[in-house]
C-alpha cells in the first residue's frame, strides 16, 4: 500500500540527500545518506555515507575521458542482505530479516550522451541517477555533474494556469495618442476605452504573475442599419494594468477604422455606439499567467 501512495501521488526521483561528492583527481566519490522512490514506487533509503570507486579505465578508446552516470536502484531478492537468521522446526534454519541497501552502478555513455545500457530502466525511473562523471587515467577528469539528477517533488515553478472571465465592462477615456496613417489618410482613430477587472483566482498563484489575454469575441459584427447584411470592423488595443495573484484590470482602446468612416452609410455610426457595440459582442477575457 505504501509503494501504491508512492507510485500514485509522486514521480520517480530524489526525495532528500543522495548528495554525491567528487573532484578532479579523486578515485572514488563520496555518497550522502538520502531517500529517493523509484518507478514502482518502493522506497530507496541509504541511512549511512557510502564510498564507491570511480571505474578502473584508461580513456574512451580515443584518448579522450570515458563518462559515466552513477545510478542508485531498489535490491531485488537475492541483493538483500540476511541481517538475522533463526532456527526453524525439523532442523531448519533461515533468514528472518533481511536489510534493504540499496544497490550502486556506474553505467557508461554514449558519445552522444545517452545511456550505454540499461537504457529503459534509466528512462522510465527504475534507476536513478545521481550524478555523471568523467573518468580518465582511473580518476575524475573534472568535476561531477549533478544536473541529470530527477526531483521526486514535481517542481512548483514555473506554475502555469489560464482561464476565461465574462467582465462587466465599464467606459473609460483613453489619452489622445497620434493615429497611423497611410498615404496620406487616417487608418483608424479612436472611438473610445472599455475597462473591466478580470478574476484570476482560479490560477491559484502566490504572486502576481506574467499574465497574456486576448478578447473572444467576433471582430466583424453586423450593425443596427436598414441593411442587416452591413458590417463593420470592431477591433482595439489591450492593455493589462494593476496585476495581482488574483486579479488584474484590462483596458482596451475601442478603435473606429477608416474603411468604416469613409461609407456613406456607416457615417451614421456615432464612435459611443461602437463602443456600445464592442460590450454588446465582447463577452469574454481568455488570459493565461506565468509565475516564476
Amino acid at each position: 500500500m505504501r509503494w501504491l501512495h508512492n507510485q500514485s501521488l509522486h514521480q520517480p526521483g530524489i526525495g532528500n540527500g543522495f548528495a554525491v561528492a567528487g573532484r578532479e583527481g579523486d578515485r572514488e566519490v563520496g555518497i550522502e545518506p538520502g531517500y529517493a522512490i523509484d518507478d514502482l514506487g518502493r522506497e530507496i533509503v541509504l541511512t549511512s555515507s557510502r564510498t564507491v570507486p570511480v571505474p578502473p579505465v584508461a580513456d574512451d578508446g580515443a584518448g579522450k575521458p570515458q563518462r559515466y552516470v552513477l545510478t542508485v536502484h531498489y535490491p531485488s531478492d537475492e541483493d538483500l542482505e540476511e541481517v538475522a537468521r533463526r532456527e526453524g522446526i525439523c532442523d531448519t534454519r533461515g533468514a528472518v530479516r533481511l536489510r534493504e541497501e540499496p544497490i550502486f552502478c556506474w553505467v557508461p555513455l554514449n558519445p552522444d550522451g545517452s545511456p550505454a545500457q540499461d537504457t529503459t530502466d534509466i528512462l522510465s525511473g527504475r534507476k536513478l541517477v545521481l550524478a555523471e562523471v568523467a573518468v580518465r587515467d582511473c580518476s575524475l577528469a573534472e568535476d561531477i555533474s549533478i544536473a541529470q539528477r530527477r526531483n521526486a517533488r514535481p517542481p512548483t515553478q514555473p506554475h502555469i494556469a489560464c482561464g476565461i472571465d465574462e467582465p462587466f465592462w465599464e467606459e473609460w477615456n483613453p489619452r489622445e495618442t497620434t493615429t497611423p496613417r497611410v498615404e496620406g489618410e487616417e487608418l483608424y482613430q479612436i472611438a473610445g476605452g472599455l475597462q473591466a477587472k478580470i478574476d484570476t483566482r482560479s490560477g491559484g498563484f502566490r504572486t502576481a504573475p506574467g499574465y497574456f489575454a486576448r478578447i473572444d469575441g467576433p471582430r466583424h459584427v453586423p450593425i443596427p442599419i436598414n441593411d442587416p447584411t452591413r458590417t463593420i470592423i470592431l477591433d482595439g488595443q489591450l492593455s493589462i494594468v494593476e496585476p495581482t495573484a488574483i486579479d488584474f484590470q484590462v483596458q482596451v482602446i475601442v478603435l473606429q477604422f477608416r474603411v468604416d468612416i469613409r461609407e456613406p452609410a456607416l457615417a451614421q455610426l456615432a464612435p459611443e455606439d461602437l463602443v456600445g457595440l464592442a460590450k454588446l459582442y465582447w463577452r469574454r477575457v481568455g488570459w493565461m499567467g506565468v509565475e516564476g
